[in-house]
């Protein structure tokens, strides 16, 4: 029986389709957006305004559910960030709001206790994430564990390609010395 509850929920999350993803500040900055669906650039700034101005009017004790444009918006806050998704009105809420944790808990996970300032200063890093778990708007990869050894073989690329940088830098530094 838990087994196929299983099955169902993976088939259900499988089919969300996530149109677009904003991190929003409670002052209401825009501290990173995913967008799954093309828009014109004009259409994407008033999306994130009329979204922010909505989710951030709402109390804290109201449903994180909002209907809008013929899709819902999930929204779940932590700290000072609100993580919100736009999804397709037929899709599951309660999925919606486990994949929006998912990624809050993989970068808990990496950072060490994320905050609004490692999202600011290591956004390359929170949108690597986010495309690690969540390819064309679909969860891709469930596993908090595999997306974090990917994260970690990517650093270690990182640290290799700066550490031959260096000493590249270095080498030819020296060269102009000598000449």
């Amino acid at each position: 029986m838990v087994a196929e509850l299983r099955d169902v929920a993976r088939r259900a999350a499988a089919k969300a389709m996530i149109n677009f993803l904003l991190l929003v500040s409670r002052q209401g900055k825009t501290r990173l957006t995913k967008w799954y669906e093309s828009y014109a650039a004009k259409e994407k700034a008033r999306i994130v305004r009329e979204i922010t101005a909505t989710v951030l009017a709402r109390a804290p004790k109201m449903c994180n559910f909002v209907e809008w444009r013929n899709k819902k918006i999930i929204y779940k806050r932590y700290a000072s960030l609100f993580f919100i998704v736009c999804v397709d009105a037929e899709d599951n809420e309660l999925i919606t709001l486990e994949m929006i944790h998912l990624y809050v808990e993989v970068l808990d996970r990496y950072f060490g206790n994320v905050c609004e300032l490692d999202i600011i200063f290591n956004f390359h890093k929170a949108y690597y994430i986010l495309d690690e778990i969540f390819v064309g708007g679909e969860l891709c990869e469930s596993s908090k564990k595999e997306v974090l050894s990917v994260c970690a073989q990517m650093d270690e690329l990182m640290e290799e390609r700066e550490e031959a940088m260096r000493i590249k830098e270095k080498e030819q530094y020296e060269r102009r010395i000598q000449e």
